[in-house]
């Protein structure tokens, strides 16, 4: 088989990625849900020939959406993922000992089912952890009503388009902020700042008129293509100004072996934003 998917996102710009063997094709009355090999990310799944995630580079989405608030707060017990349906963000959570509970509120059951049956390396058994609490319900609605107390809210949500615009709020930040400890911090996917620029600006409008310390940092994912990604931040505590010598100290204590790309020092330095998306902050 010698296929390409192409990828059109972008008004201006596509990618393409072979299609090595198609594992899973089908189409519903709302998007069509690909699953393909890959000879170089392995696994890939795709929404409407968008990729979602693939099993070759999802460790650094998933990496620098937990690390970076967990190890910056420093005493995170309680933690809420918005999405994460194929179990990655579940996965790098629970990595960390000293989380005591995990509520993970992904709309569709059905997303966990397939994600277990094609993708079960995303999540390496997160899924049967008894610390996680699986609720099929919808992350907007939820946010509005639960009694919060969580020390750090990860928001691991598709583009704004769709079910999915309605994580990108203002009000649903709102009941995030209201959903956090003191201290708490909420992170988010914020698109990829070259070309969805719109998207980080209106969420850093949002976290300014919310959070003390409202900011972003950056990652740069091989098949979010475009250039760095942008994960908004957003905190009433100290944690970003964490030193690195007590980054470094509480990466060691947590015994996390990652497969390469948070360290404590790249946790630094994501938060040094070049000028184009600097620009983009409020």
């Amino acid at each position: 088989m010698n296929d390409w998917t192409r990828e059109s996102l972008h008004p201006d710009y596509a990618q393409s990625l072979r299609v090595d063997e198609m594992l899973y094709d089908s189409k519903t009355a709302h998007q069509r849900l690909k699953v393909f090999q890959n000879g170089t990310f392995g696994r890939v799944l795709t929404l409407d020939d968008v990729v979602q995630t693939t099993e070759g580079d999802n460790f650094i989405y998933h990496e620098m959406l937990t690390h970076v608030p967990i190890l910056a707060h420093g005493a995170a017990k309680r933690v809420l993922i918005i999405g994460g349906g194929d179990g990655g963000m579940a996965r790098e959570v629970l990595r960390h000992e000293s989380v005591e509970h995990v509520t993970m509120v992904e709309i569709d059951a059905g997303v966990v089912e397939f994600s277990k049956e094609y993708l079960p390396m995303l999540s390496e058994g997160a899924f049967d952890d008894p610390r996680l609490d699986l609720v099929i319900a919808d992350g907007a609605e939820f946010i509005r009503q639960t009694a919060g107390g969580y020390d750090v809210i990860i928001v691991d949500s598709t583009d704004p388009i769709g079910p999915g615009e309605v994580l990108f709020s203002d009000t649903f930040y709102g009941h995030a902020k209201r959903a956090l400890t003191e201290d708490g911090i909420l992170v988010t996917q914020n698109g990829v700042p070259f070309l969805q620029g719109q998207e980080l600006h209106n969420t850093m409008r949002a976290f300014t008129a919310l959070f003390v310390d409202a900011t972003c940092y950056l990652a740069t994912i091989p098949t979010y293509a475009g250039g760095p990604m942008a994960f908004g931040w957003g905190t009433d505590g100290p944690a970003r100004n964490t030193p690195l010598e007590v980054l470094q100290g509480r990466f060691d204590a947590a015994g996390i072996t990652t497969p390469g790309y948070y360290t404590p020092q790249v946790h630094q330095s994501a938060f040094a934003l070049p000028g184009y998306v600097a620009k983009l902050l409020p």
